[in-house]
């Protein structure tokens, strides 16, 4: 036991160390140098190495136990910049999922529904496009004289997912990537996702598990650099180098947040579609082959305590009693 708990403490550690210090570490760098130079000596190296020097000669610098003091508070402040960039972090992924953009204050809410209505009509427009070369393909199918010269609708595709796999119901990519899995699974399967992912999760073998936390967890890390983005756009108001630095932060941050958005959709649709059955056998329905619409309702309205709105023919073993609608029946429960 003492041997996992000091292997444990190593891993905390290595953690606390990677995510919280080191950037942070960096992040008061970069504050030092802004303090230091300010926007009137943006690159003045050596100005910064004058100002170490004098630090260094400094009485408190050459006392050991004020050293030891300097060192421990740069550490509990690199770390506390880090827990602010993770809460930073937070707060951004929350506005790039959007999930609760109806509850935000009404001038976010303003601004997020003509964005949506904006990236909706891009959407409209573009999937037109693609349906008019699918027609013309068709017409050239019945009519070899009427054959377009390109086959290929690869682009106007990859026009439709660049700004969403469905209609946009979200201001962001990210958000509606998501949102697109659970309109296909409840469109397709009616199934409620929502609703059934917890059951699902515990239903789920561990590797699938781990492949969806660690996707998951990839996007809470590109969200965090975001975070720190923000945190060094407020460095730049003292030296403007750290606008570029903010920049530089920020896209990359948002690509790393569509990359592991698209990953984490795709293993939550994968799991859906390959697991929500064994999940209805465990539930006591009867069912067999791929997931249809009769098992996703059936375990929707199960999940959700509705299981009067099952139909006898998904399996599912109903008191016809649970079926009544009578004013008795439902004040009986």
């Amino acid at each position: 036991m003492g041997g996992l708990l000091t292997e444990l403490g190593k891993k905390l550690a290595e953690r606390w160390l990677s995510l919280l210090v080191l950037p942070g570490l960096l992040y008061l760098a970069t504050l030092a140098a802004a303090v230091i130079l300010g926007h009137r000596h943006p690159l003045d190296v050596g100005r910064i190495i004058r100002q170490v020097d004098t630090w260094a000669e400094s009485p408190i610098a050459t006392s050991p136990g004020a050293l030891v003091l300097i060192l421990l508070a740069l550490v509990l402040t690199a770390a506390g910049a880090g827990l602010a960039a993770q809460a930073l972090g937070s707060l951004t992924e929350r506005m790039w999922l959007a999930d609760q953009w109806q509850s935000w204050p009404s001038p976010l809410r303003r601004l997020a529904h003509a964005r949506i209505t904006r990236r909706a009509t891009r959407w409209e427009a573009a999937f037109e496009h693609y349906r008019a070369q699918l027609d013309t393909q068709a017409a050239g199918r019945a009519d070899p004289a009427r054959a377009p010269t390109s086959t290929d609708l690869g682009p106007a595709r990859r026009a439709i997912t660049r700004i969403a796999q469905e209609r946009p119901a979200r201001p962001t990519w990210i958000g509606d990537r998501v949102h697109a899995v659970v309109l296909r699974l409840d469109r397709e399967c009616h199934l409620d996702l929502p609703t059934a992912w917890p059951s699902l999760w515990l239903a789920i073998p561990e590797s699938t598990r781990t492949e969806i936390t660690s996707a998951r967890q990839t996007l809470s890390r590109a969200t965090t650099l975001a975070g720190w983005s923000l945190l060094y756009l407020a460095a730049s108001a003292l030296w403007w180098p750290g606008l570029p630095i903010a920049a530089a932060t920020m896209t990359t941050a948002w690509h790393r947040a569509r990359t592991a958005t698209n990953t984490y959709a795709l293993l939550l649709e994968a799991t859906a579609r390959l697991h929500t059955t064994d999940l209805a056998r465990s539930l006591g329905l009867d069912h067999t082959g791929p997931l249809n619409r009769q098992t996703g309702w059936a375990i929707t309205c199960l999940l959700q305590g509705q299981t009067h709105l099952i139909p006898l023919t998904t399996g599912w073993p109903t008191n016809p009693r649970d079926h009544t609608t009578s004013g008795a029946d439902t004040h009986s429960l």
